[in-house]
Protein backbone atom coordinates (compact mmCIF):
# COMPACT_ATOMS: atom_id res chain seq x y z
CA UNK A 1 0.00 0.00 0.00
CA UNK A 2 3.09 2.32 1.04
CA UNK A 3 4.42 1.21 -2.44
CA UNK A 4 1.25 3.32 -4.30
CA UNK A 5 1.46 6.06 -2.62
CA UNK A 6 -1.87 5.20 -0.15
CA UNK A 7 -1.70 5.24 3.42
CA UNK A 8 -4.08 2.79 5.54
CA UNK A 9 -7.27 4.84 6.00
CA UNK A 10 -7.11 5.96 2.17
CA UNK A 11 -6.54 2.03 1.54
CA UNK A 12 -9.36 1.18 3.77
CA UNK A 13 -11.47 3.99 1.89
CA UNK A 14 -10.07 3.18 -1.62
CA UNK A 15 -10.85 -0.52 -0.70
CA UNK A 16 -13.93 -0.43 0.47
CA UNK A 17 -15.08 1.37 -2.57
CA UNK A 18 -13.33 -0.86 -5.04
CA UNK A 19 -14.93 -4.19 -3.19
CA UNK A 20 -18.41 -2.52 -3.58
CA UNK A 21 -18.37 -1.91 -6.91
CA UNK A 22 -16.69 -5.18 -7.66
CA UNK A 23 -19.72 -6.41 -5.84
CA UNK A 24 -22.06 -4.59 -7.92
CA UNK A 25 -20.40 -5.60 -11.38
CA UNK A 26 -20.10 -9.33 -10.16
CA UNK A 27 -23.80 -9.28 -8.68
CA UNK A 28 -22.67 -11.12 -5.84
CA UNK A 29 -23.83 -9.83 -1.97
CA UNK A 30 -21.21 -9.74 0.67
CA UNK A 31 -21.60 -6.95 3.09
CA UNK A 32 -19.25 -3.85 3.99
CA UNK A 33 -16.52 -5.62 6.24
CA UNK A 34 -16.13 -7.96 3.02
CA UNK A 35 -16.25 -5.22 0.22
CA UNK A 36 -13.32 -3.73 2.74
CA UNK A 37 -11.40 -6.88 2.65
CA UNK A 38 -12.01 -7.78 -0.58
CA UNK A 39 -10.52 -4.73 -2.32
CA UNK A 40 -7.51 -4.17 0.09
CA UNK A 41 -6.50 -8.14 -0.82
CA UNK A 42 -7.97 -7.64 -4.60
CA UNK A 43 -5.04 -4.56 -4.81
CA UNK A 44 -2.82 -6.72 -3.59
CA UNK A 45 -3.83 -9.64 -5.79
CA UNK A 46 -4.37 -7.56 -8.84
CA UNK A 47 -0.83 -5.86 -8.70
CA UNK A 48 1.16 -8.80 -8.24
CA UNK A 49 -0.44 -10.17 -11.64
CA UNK A 50 0.14 -6.89 -13.37
CA UNK A 51 3.89 -6.63 -12.44
CA UNK A 52 4.23 -9.72 -13.78
CA UNK A 53 3.20 -8.01 -17.39
CA UNK A 54 5.21 -4.91 -15.89
CA UNK A 55 2.04 -2.90 -15.30
CA UNK A 56 2.80 -0.44 -12.62
CA UNK A 57 -0.60 1.34 -10.86
CA UNK A 58 0.08 3.90 -8.30
CA UNK A 59 -1.94 6.19 -6.60
CA UNK A 60 -5.12 6.75 -5.29
CA UNK A 61 -7.06 5.77 -8.77
CA UNK A 62 -4.22 3.18 -9.74
CA UNK A 63 -5.25 1.73 -6.18
CA UNK A 64 -8.93 1.75 -6.90
CA UNK A 65 -8.51 0.42 -10.29
CA UNK A 66 -6.52 -2.80 -9.16
CA UNK A 67 -8.83 -3.31 -6.15
CA UNK A 68 -11.35 -3.61 -8.65
CA UNK A 69 -10.01 -6.33 -10.72
CA UNK A 70 -8.30 -8.19 -8.08
CA UNK A 71 -11.91 -8.11 -5.91
CA UNK A 72 -13.43 -9.03 -9.39
CA UNK A 73 -11.10 -12.26 -9.39
CA UNK A 74 -11.40 -13.06 -6.09
CA UNK A 75 -14.75 -13.20 -6.05
CA UNK A 76 -14.74 -15.79 -9.30
CA UNK A 77 -12.44 -17.44 -7.31
CA UNK A 78 -15.01 -17.82 -4.48
CA UNK A 79 -17.97 -18.98 -6.72
CA UNK A 80 -15.58 -21.74 -8.23
CA UNK A 81 -14.61 -23.12 -5.68
CA UNK A 82 -18.09 -22.60 -3.95
CA UNK A 83 -19.44 -25.01 -6.61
Amino acid sequence: MEQAGVGWIAAIIIGGIAGWLAEQFMKSNMGVFMNIILGIVGAIVANAILSLFGIALGGWLGYLIAGFIGACILIALGRLIRR
